[in-house]
């Protein structure tokens, strides 16, 4: 009994520390991925459209910027992208990078291909796998090189961002799950924008990422619900956590019985309820015909009850 005993130890204590290294020699695993054939541009009306992604749909300040962006929007001054946010996750600490064009603690040094292979299959520069939580594998390569011909117009802001700092079950996750993730579909070289239910769907999954939090994820952020039927709750700041409602078309959806009236209505309001991590103000800023693509869309997917009890956001 006393050898069984011993050598079961030892095999656990040989797993154990086998993982141990793996895990440690693993947190900056390498990975290839195609550089995308786009070249920022110079035109004006090509950036403008970029403005536009990134700050009322992207709602990409709501990650890279530590301003109070509505209040910068309204005064018409540029809102930093000069990273620095943190999100305390049970993975650890992750910082949001600076993504001015400065060239020291920025992507003033990336190539157009750089920052798109970036977005498009989540490969940094170094090669190591981006943390999936941008959804923009699938845009059209036309907005594709909207949004980066934008970055490239801002004011560089020197500002170093701290690294990651995972904690061990982070570390685990970042060596044996976290890998590059491309596009899920073909590529469009561009989408017609217009109030159609496709252009909805594009808007939806590839740019405003909604089902980033209206749909239930594991800790690797991967699905694990029905689709927009309501996410987990998210808790900001200390306050209370609320619960990023249901926005399919089953009745116990929190738009269910909204016409496209009341859903563009309410957009326009921008933030009701305190420290909820909906970007209303940015989301407030988009087209009425957006929004009407947006509404169209979300009637067309899958009914799906209402699971979650907590208290949801408005």
């Amino acid at each position: 009994m006393k050898k069984i005993l011993k050598w079961t130890v030892l095999i656990i204590l040989t797993i154990v520390g086998g993982i141990a290294i793996v895990t440690a020699t693993s947190q900056h695993k390498k990975f290839t991925a195609p550089y995308p054939a786009i070249k920022a541009t110079i035109d004006m009306a090509v950036i403008a459209r970029g403005k536009h992604l990134v700050f009322d749909i992207a709602h990409c300040a709501d990650c890279h910027s530590k301003a109070n962006v509505d209040s910068l929007m309204q005064l018409g001054q540029d809102v930093p992208l000069s990273g620095g946010k943190l999100f305390a996750l049970p993975l650890g600490n992750i910082y949001t990078k600076n993504i001015t064009p400065d060239k020291e603690t920025g992507i003033g040094k990336f190539t157009d291909a750089e920052i798109a292979r970036i977005l498009r299959y989540g490969v940094h520069r170094d090669g190591t796998a981006v943390f999936d939580f941008m959804p923009f594998h699938n845009i059209s390569d036309e907005d594709m090189t909207a949004i980066i011909s934008f970055l490239r117009t801002q004011k560089p802001v020197r500002n170093e961002v701290p690294k990651h700092e995972l904690n061990a079950i982070g570390k685990v996750v970042n060596a044996f799950m976290v890998k590059p993730v491309g596009p899920s579909e073909d590529v469009p070289q561009k989408v017609t924008a217009d109030t159609t239910a496709a252009y909805g769907r594009y808007l939806v999954h590839n740019l405003a990422n909604c089902g980033g939090c209206h749909t239930k994820r594991d800790i690797k952020g991967k699905p694990i619900g029905e689709p927009f039927a309501g996410g987990s709750p998210i808790k900001k700041d200390g306050y209370p956590a609320l619960t990023p409602p249901n926005l399919t078309p089953h009745p116990s959806s929190r738009i269910y019985g909204w016409t496209q009236d009341m859903f563009i209505k309410r957009f326009r309001m921008g933030e009701v309820t305190p420290h909820s991590e909906m970007p209303w103000n940015t989301f407030k800023r988009m087209k009425d015909d957006e929004l009407k693509a947006i509404y169209k869309y979300l009637k067309t997917v899958k009914p799906a009850k209402t699971t979650a009890v907590e208290k949801t956001e408005a």
